[in-house]
């Protein structure tokens, strides 16, 4: 009887150490996958891919930034932290991150598509997109004129949206807006791009606009004088200045 609770506690005890040891080495196995996994120098990614249509930035402008700090393993890097690190370049509008396995990291970037500038006498880096939103970025790198917004910080929306009101009606007639300015009293006035000031007031701007246009066949009959401004605030009719062509031939 003694000899068969011997066995018992034999077979017992070394089940018992068994079981612990492999329980040591499962969690030693698990210790090491984590460490290597986290290791840049197991498995290091090695490959950046940008991608996207880019016109202001370059796959360089991205990787400088990203690889201006530590990225991590394959296992390690933080695609949302990669992220918001892209979203912060002032010409990125968005940005998404994936890892593909075993080594490379893509980066898909959208830019900011810029609509105008934006209170340029106040910021000379202030931009508005086309979504209306202000964004602050480097101008030497755009590839054509914009035109000049200006107005309220607080009423953006509004400026863009009279931007795009006056400029499509204008537009369809042979007349582009080089310059809009919005006061702090709400009053619109352009200034076309062959030098011609619309001042429009607050109320009914787009049918001033449409009183300018249809305005031009008599306008024209004064060729002699290019238009200075006319001012459009009135319920009927306009007051018409023309530029001196003393003082226009001294400018040029």
């Amino acid at each position: 009887m003694a000899a068969a609770e011997r066995n018992v506690n034999w077979h017992f005890w070394s089940g018992l150490a068994f079981f612990l040891v492999v329980l040591a080495s499962t969690f030693t196995g698990i210790g090491w996958l984590y460490y290597t996994a986290m290791d840049a120098q197991e498995v290091p990614l090695k490959r950046l891919v940008v991608q996207g249509e880019l016109a202001y930035l370059t796959p360089a402008d991205v990787r400088d930034t990203l690889l201006g700090e530590p990225l991590g393993s394959f296992f390690s890097a933080d695609v949302d932290q990669i992220r918001t690190r892209v979203e912060a370049m002032p010409w990125v509008a968005r940005a998404s991150v994936r890892k593909e396995w075993p080594d490379i990291l893509k980066v898909f970037v959208v830019e900011q598509q810029p609509l105008a500038h934006w209170n340029a006498n106040q910021r000379d880096d202030a931009l508005v997109n086309q979504e209306g939103t202000v964004f602050y970025a480097d101008k030497s790198v755009l590839r054509k004129a914009l035109p000049y917004l200006s107005g309220p910080e607080h009423a953006v929306a509004e400026v863009v949206k009279h931007y795009r009101n006056t400029s499509e009606l204008l537009g369809l007639n042979g007349f582009q807006v080089s310059q809009l300015d919005l006061s702090k009293r709400f009053a619109l006035e352009l200034l076309l791009n062959d030098g011609t000031s619309l001042r429009l007031g607050r109320e009914a701007l787009l049918e001033r606009v449409q009183r300018f246009i249809d305005l031009q066949p008599q306008l024209r009959k004064h060729q002699d004088a290019p238009l200075d401004s006319v001012d459009l605030r009135y319920d009927t009719g306009v007051a018409v200045r023309w530029r001196d062509p003393e003082e226009q031939q001294r400018e040029s």
